[in-house]
């Protein structure tokens, strides 16, 4: 914890200043571009992979990057989503999963989760994703995790088209989504193409498909 506090300390001496225009325009509002939903898990942080500054991402995080089919009960996912797209304007919906994901071993093996509940009962809104890769292959294991992670994202996807507000935008050709799988390891961002259900590197044919968003999301930060 030493060292996070410590790291305030250092934001608010050393960066804070360099970057104090940015954040006196941020202090009075935001209009983000992007909704970016994905994994909880530590190791990720999408402002470094997309290589993007403060204001720029409304990030949404969770165990397994899930997006509960709307329904009438109201959620924290669901109330985001709705903000983002209807108070915010955002145009682009981006899902993100990755690799070593814990949430998708979980949702593989639902019995090991007996002793977290909860955990048990969220990553529920996964088993679409491990059904379609079970079915695929007639059996489900471990070997089987980067296939049920796409899958997910895929699923997800689809949830997402479930909200009101993220339809509307979709109909009226306001909004786009993109499937996304971070790999850990290697620093590579894999995109769905939807016509397919295969997902590919990001390269220049992506970014000359969605040339309207920022340089970094893109993917130009990545090397393409």
């Amino acid at each position: 914890m030493e060292h996070v506090i410590s790291g305030v300390a250092k934001f608010q001496k050393e960066v804070f200043p360099t970057k104090q225009a940015r954040f006196s325009e941020l202090a009075d509002g935001q209009s983000p571009e992007v909704l970016f939903i994905t994994c909880a898990d530590s190791r990720i942080d999408p402002n470094l992979v997309t290589q993007t500054e403060p204001g720029e991402l409304f990030i949404c995080r969770n165990a397994g990057n899930v997006v509960p089919p709307h329904s009438s009960q109201t959620g924290g996912m669901t109330a985001s989503i709705e903000f983002a797209v209807a108070a915010l304007g955002i145009s682009h919906i981006v899902v993100c999963g990755h690799t070593d994901c814990g949430a998708m071993k979980g949702a593989i093996h639902p019995e090991n989760l007996d002793s977290l509940p909860h955990v048990k009962e969220w990553l529920g809104h996964c088993r679409s994703a491990t059904e379609v890769v079970r079915d695929r292959h007639g059996s489900l294991c471990k070997d089987h995790l980067d296939e049920v992670t796409g899958e997910n994202v895929i699923q997800q996807m689809q949830h997402l088209r479930t909200h009101p507000s993220v339809a509307a935008g979709l109909a009226s050709g306001r909004i786009t989504l993109h499937g996304w799988v971070y790999n850990i390891g290697s620093g590579e961002v894999l995109c769905l193409d939807e016509e397919t259900r295969e997902f590919t590197p990001m390269d220049e044919a992506y970014r000359a498909k969605f040339g309207e968003l920022p340089a970094a999301v893109t993917g130009e930060a990545c090397g393409s």
